[in-house]
């Protein structure tokens, strides 16, 4: 057994893709496979599923491992019955020790079985992959929490701090959030010194070598704008220069034309100079040299718009970014158009709100007649995280003792998760994961969504790892924070 550890991780660090079948893997291991197999065929898609059962199910996990029920709490509101979620802790010895929260979102994207090579909603094991909607996405990383619960218990480990567990609904879009309705309503259920969620993880190039490692230290803000123009319309035959679609459209060249402040945090900083590094190494030299020139002087606009525009990806880490998504328009084809409207979608930079980005977009537009309206807010705003040597020194280490020669990067994530509603509230999240995407992001919201097995495995016991390490962390630097409520 040893020596097929052994051999697992010296091939997977040489890239090759493996598959761990269920007679090679450990006891602790197939017992990890059972609860994660039944959670992933716990349809929780908003549609036909249910997170209230997939939450039950985890809990009964916990009751078995000896949690007592005043250590586990199922929640639901009375208008979204099957939207509930679950919180449970292991108390910590140390008063002075604020918690650490691990954060998961129990919801799936929606899967048609008729649309699938295997049914969605089955854990199939199959050329070294585990098949079915959510198993990287977010099933696996809330199976490995419940599961290092699970084991903590019945190893009889006694943190210092309290150890946290959220697993929510709605992060994939839905009625109702469970993080934003904890962090509302329920602060104390979850309030930690940091918590860990999705959002960071490794990527592979074509050949399945590993090609870095991701740590989430922030990310944006996700939030649609509404513009519109109207007008009393006529008949076609008569055009006027007053047209609602034209005006629109000039609206939309604006915002096209509208470059955002560009801005550093502490995440951004440490991405592009690990990644200068590392182009460095495969000789790119020039675009090692732009990011040199940018850290070195972040007010010197020229030399950072260079190096946004060399990547989308990195024009989106270091600015608020807004793009027109959705259009609409006039009501027939022989008049004059009323009305014209088109989604303006922003990803916002931390710290900066929705209002002054509508600001923003209303002073470039610079047209009275462009009506802009703010949808739906996704919650408060929160400034990045700091990213301290007290979460950074224990994870890049066990990274690297994990993934040798491997590099992490943390990076300021474009996309959205539940962290923002943690963010918002004064709770520090950071998305740390072990779990390596290949280039199709494993199908991801698509057809067929897969995460590789002996990853997995890996990932697991590398989770597991990291939580003892941070909930053995000594408490000095939250002195100032007491309880562990």
């Amino acid at each position: 057994m040893k020596r097929l550890c052994q051999r697992l991780i010296t091939l997977v660090v040489a890239g090759v893709s493996l598959s761990v079948y269920a007679d090679e893997a450990r006891p602790d291991q197939l017992a990890f496979r059972a609860l994660y197999k039944e959670l992933v065929e716990t349809n929780t898609a908003l549609s036909a599923g249910s997170c209230t059962l997939a939450a039950e199910r985890m809990a009964a996990h916990l009751r078995a491992a000896g949690y007592p029920d005043n250590d586990i709490i199922l929640f639901t509101t009375p208008e979204h019955p099957k939207e509930g979620g679950l919180v449970a802790r292991l108390p910590g010895s140390d008063p002075t020790a604020k918690a650490i929260l691990l954060l998961a979102h129990l919801d799936v994207v929606e899967a048609k079985r008729e649309d699938w090579v295997r049914d969605p909603f089955t854990l199939i094991e199959e050329d070294g992959k585990f098949y079915g909607r959510g198993t990287s996405d977010d099933k696996a990383q809330a199976s490995i929490w419940v599961d290092s619960l699970v084991r903590f218990r019945q190893t009889g480990f006694k943190p210092k701090r309290t150890i946290k567990m959220a697993l929510t609904c709605g992060e994939e879009g839905a009625p109702f959030n469970g993080a934003a309705w904890l962090a509302a309503n329920h602060r104390d259920w979850i309030d930690a010194a940091f918590a860990i969620n999705e959002g960071g993880g490794g990527s592979l190039d074509a050949a399945g070598k590993p090609v870095s490692i991701a740590l989430e230290a922030a990310e944006k803000t996700y939030q649609d704008y509404r513009l519109e123009v109207t007008n009393p319309g006529g008949h076609s035959s008569r055009p006027v220069k007053d047209n609602a679609i034209y005006r629109l459209a000039h609206a939309l060249l604006q915002v096209e034309g509208h470059g955002f402040k560009i801005q550093l945090i502490d995440a951004s900083r440490a991405y592009f100079a690990g990644t200068a590094e590392e182009l460095r190494k495969k000789g790119e030299t020039a675009k090692a040299d732009a990011i040199a020139a940018m850290l070195a002087n972040p007010t010197d606009s020229v030399a950072a718009e260079k190096v946004a525009a060399l990547d989308p990806g990195w024009n989106g880490t270091l600015r608020t970014t807004c793009v027109a998504t959705m259009l609409d328009g006039g009501h027939a084809p022989n008049a004059l158009p009323q009305r014209a409207g088109a989604n303006v979608n922003c990803r916002i930079f931390p710290g900066v709100s929705p209002e002054q980005v509508g600001a923003e977009l209303a002073s470039a537009i610079n047209d009275p007649g462009v009506v802009i309206s703010m949808k739906k807010s996704e919650g408060r705003v929160g400034p990045a995280p700091s990213l301290t040597p007290q979460i950074l020194g224990p994870v890049t280490r066990l990274m690297n003792e994990t993934w040798p020669g491997v590099p992490v990067l943390p990076v300021l994530q474009a996309g959205a998760t539940d962290g923002r509603y943690l963010n918002g509230v004064g709770i520090p999240t950071f998305g740390i994961d072990g779990s390596f995407l290949d280039q199709n992001l494993n199908h991801i919201h698509g057809l067929n969504e897969y995460a590789d097995v002996a990853g997995l495995y890996r990932d697991r016991d590398f989770l597991y790892r990291l939580i003892k390490v941070y909930a053995d962390e000594d408490a000095d630097h939250n002195a100032d924070h007491k309880g562990t409520k």
